[in-house]
C-alpha cells in the first residue's frame, strides 16, 4: 500500500494505537523541557512579561501545545508567584490521554482554548505536524510515496497546485534528486493558534531552517529509545522533520499577528537571563554545597544554550495586541 508521507505519518503517529497515543515522549528523545526545570523558569519569565503587558488581568492563559506528559505546564504553574498562580489558567494540549499524576489545575485538552489571552508555547510541536515530501525530477516536483510497512519509497503524482505554490515561494528545488518537505500543514496549524490569540504572545520552538538555507535533501528522520532510526511510518517510532519557521511566521501574520521575531534558542534564553557561566572555583572551598548547586545549574543552562544542540533550535515569537 503506497501512501503520501503526510498520510502515512498521520496514521503512524496519531492513528489507532499510534506512536504518540501510546508512548511517553521522554522515553524516546531529550527535549528542552525534559533537560531540566531551567527551561520552565525561562518560560515563566516570558509569561510574567506577557502578564505585565496585559496589565495583570483577572485571568491569564498558559497554553502548552504538544504537551506530551504535561511537564512544562505543570512546572511553570508550580514556579509561578502566588499572585500569578491565583489568576493562571494552564492548559496542556495533546491528543494522548491525560497523564496520571498531572496536577488537577492543569486542563488537559485535544484542542487549544477558543480564546487565548496570555502565552501559548509550542515546544517541538510543529515538527510532528505531518507533511508531504516532494522530489525534483526533470519534469518538475513529484510527491514521494512510501510503503508504511517497510519505508520503501517511490515517486507519485505532481503535488497539488497550492503545494506547488508553497514550494515555489518557500522551498524551491533546483536540481533533480533534491527533496523538500511541504510545510503548508504546519503554516495552517500555527495560523490557527495565532487566530485564537486574543491578546498576548505565541512562541514556537523547534528544529528549524530558513529560506536560503534549506537542506537540499530534506530532514525527514525517525527516533526510538533515544536513538536515530530509519523513518519507517509503521507506528514503531517518532517521525519528524525540521520546520520552515519563516513560512509559519508569514502564516501567523496573515492570521492577525502584529509582530514576528525569528531567533535561536541560544539568543532567546540569553535574553531571558541564562548564561551557562560556571561558578568561581574558590567558592568550592568556602561554600562547597552552594558551589555544587551552582555548577549543576550552569551545566543545565549550558545544555539549553549549546548552539550545536538545544541552543540551535529556532524560536518564532509572535504577538497580538
Amino acid at each position: 500500500m503506497w501512501l503520501s508521507w503526510r498520510v502515512a505519518t498521520e496514521r503512524a503517529l496519531y492513528g489507532e494505537n499510534g506512536f504518540y497515543l501510546r508512548e511517553s515522549p521522554s522515553r524516546h528523545f531529550r527535549t528542552s523541557v525534559g533537560a531540566s526545570a531551567v527551561f520552565a523558569e525561562a518560560v515563566l519569565r516570558e509569561l510574567l512579561a506577557v502578564d505585565d503587558a496585559l496589565g495583570r488581568p483577572p485571568e491569564v492563559d498558559l497554553v502548552d501545545l504538544g504537551a506530551g506528559e504535561g511537564t512544562l505546564a505543570a512546572r511553570v504553574a508550580a514556579l509561578a508567584p502566588a499572585d500569578l498562580r491565583a489568576r493562571l489558567r494552564p492548559t496542556a494540549v495533546d491528543l494522548a490521554p491525560r497523564p496520571p499524576g498531572l496536577p488537577g489545575e492543569i486542563v488537559w485538552s485535544p484542542v487549544p482554548p477558543d480564546r487565548i489571552r496570555g502565552l501559548a508555547i509550542a515546544n517541538e510541536w510543529l515538527d510532528n505536524v505531518p507533511v508531504d515530501v516532494a522530489e525534483q525530477t526533470p519534469d518538475g516536483p513529484r510527491l514521494v510515496l512510501v510503503d508504511p510497512a517497510t519505508g520503501e519509497e517511490r515517486l507519485g503524482d505532481r503535488p497539488a497546485a497550492a503545494d506547488l505554490a508553497w514550494l515555489d515561494r518557500w522551498w524551491p528545488m533546483r536540481a533533480a534528486g533534491e527533496r523538500a518537505e511541504i510545510g503548508a500543514p504546519r503554516d495552517d496549524a500555527w495560523a490557527r493558534v495565532v487566530a485564537r490569540l486574543a491578546q498576548g504572545r505565541a512562541i514556537a520552538v523547534d528544529y528549524a531552517h530558513a529560506s536560503g538555507g534549506r537542506p537540499p535533501y530534506g530532514t525527514l528522520a525517525g527516533y526510538r529509545d533515544g536513538a536515530a532510526v530509519p523513518p519507517v511510518p509503521d507506528g514503531s517510532c517518532d517521525i519528524t522533520a525540521h520546520v520552515a519557521l519563516d513560512a509559519c511566521a508569514a502564516a501567523g501574520e496573515r492570521a492577525g499577528a502584529t509582530t514576528a521575531a525569528l531567533t535561536t534558542q541560544r539568543e532567546a534564553l540569553r535574553a531571558l537571563g541564562l548564561t551557562g557561566t560556571r561558578p568561581p572555583a574558590d567558592r568550592a572551598r568556602t561554600d562547597p554545597h552552594g558551589y555544587l548547586r551552582a555548577l549543576v545549574r550552569a551545566s543545565e543552562e549550558a545544555e539549553l544554550l549549546d548552539p550545536g544542540g538545544l541552543g540551535g533550535f529556532g524560536w518564532l515569537v509572535q504577538e497580538r495586541r
